[in-house]
């Protein structure tokens, strides 16, 4: 089977992961007969440092032509980079709004699974990380405050900013249809989350996910305040399987998830339209202070590789095989440095390179 993968390197650390993403795909194509045929194109800061914008038409049509996108990470130091002193519009940032909203990519999904090989790694309570977890945050990815109108004025002799918060029902609608889906596949429960005792658009949230839960009865669904839901994932992480929230919530709480597993380098993302297509990136950012020293952890983009040939190919062995292949490793005492723990006797630290031909080698 031939696929056509639009790769966007990105920035910083970006273009060493997902080298070696590349390299567990081409062990994969190897094994099972498949071609996957790479058209690279500029996003972010590369994109700006090139064209002088971080998102160019050129590079939506090809990701638009591809059966899916695969991406590294963008962005810089927003300390140091001249990127950032540019208006936000042209910002590297900008651009992954852009290339989401111009693919319509409503859906985030962010599994966080703590390893029972890193388990010592987890930073919570022994007692806690010894039950494990395995949870996928669904996170509404195109709609909410990122997406509002903004602005800032003077008004009164002092400035003021406004951020607007909008959901529309289909909005809400079309991201909790995809979390149940998901959870039919998985333990079948839904943790929803938003703050509608205070916010208007949580309350039409909450409103439109029951009713969306009456379609899936075989699937338990609950609802939590995010203030609780931040406590609940450090105190009992098992507890979760699809949580469902809206875009700012689900950023924030996705990092923190991806904190309990021992490293943000472990957590894979995908975002999806209404079709198979799907972009797929590592949840964690571009790293510039390790750029180029060969030491950043490629697994979160390996396993977003994985969940391209699961939800966009419909390659549920070969994106098994890549699971094991990362399983087995970490079974086997290979870490990188990120990993917490990963200078302990009886393990041995390997840098971006070695972690991506340990996998390849045990597809």
């Amino acid at each position: 089977m031939v696929k056509n993968i639009t790769v966007i390197a990105g920035d910083g650390i970006g273009p060493e992961i997902v080298a070696e993403a590349r390299k567990v795909l081409d062990a994969v194509a190897a094994k099972y007969g498949h071609e996957f045929v790479y058209t690279d194109v500029l996003m972010g800061g590369a994109s700006i440092d090139k064209y002088g914008v971080p998102l160019t038409d050129e590079t939506i049509e090809k990701a638009k032509s591809a059966d899916a996108v695969l991406m590294g990470s963008i962005g810089g130091d927003a300390n140091t980079s001249p990127w950032y002193k540019l208006p936000p519009e042209k910002r590297p940032e900008a651009g992954l709004l852009g290339i989401r909203k111009a693919l319509n990519l409503f859906a985030n999904l962010r599994p966080a699974m703590l390893y029972p090989e890193l388990y010592k790694a987890c930073p919570l309570k022994e007692e806690v990380a010894e039950a494990g977890f395995d949870m996928l945050i669904m996170r509404e990815l195109t709609g909410g405050l990122y997406f509002g109108a903004r602005s800032t004025e003077e008004k009164n002799g002092e400035m003021v900013a406004t951020d607007t918060l909008v959901y529309s029902e289909s909005e809400i609608r079309r991201i909790a249809i995809k979390a149940f889906e998901v959870a039919m596949k998985r333990r079948k429960s839904v943790i929803s989350v938003d703050k509608a005792n205070v916010l208007d658009s949580s309350r039409l949230w909450r409103k439109i996910v029951n009713e969306v839960a009456a379609d899936y009865p075989e699937v338990t669904v609950s609802h939590m305040l995010v203030d609780n839901a931040a406590m609940q994932l450090v105190k009992d992480p098992a507890q979760f399987d699809v949580v469902l929230t809206e875009n700012m919530f689900g950023d924030i709480l996705s990092d923190e998830a991806s904190m309990i597993t021992g490293s943000i380098g472990m957590l894979p993302s995908a975002s999806l339209n209404d079709t198979k297509f799907g972009l797929y990136e590592p949840s964690g950012g571009s790293a510039p202070d390790i750029a180029g020293k060969g030491i950043a952890n490629p697994i979160a983009t390996i396993l977003s590789a994985a969940m391209m040939l699961r939800f966009s190919f419909d390659m549920d062995a070969e994106a098994d095989a890549i699971e094991g292949a990362v399983k087995k490793v970490l079974s086997e005492g290979y870490r990188t440095g990120d990993i917490l723990g990963a200078d302990a006797t009886g393990l041995t630290k390997v840098g971006t390179a070695a972690m991506g031909d340990l996998i390849a080698e045990r597809i």
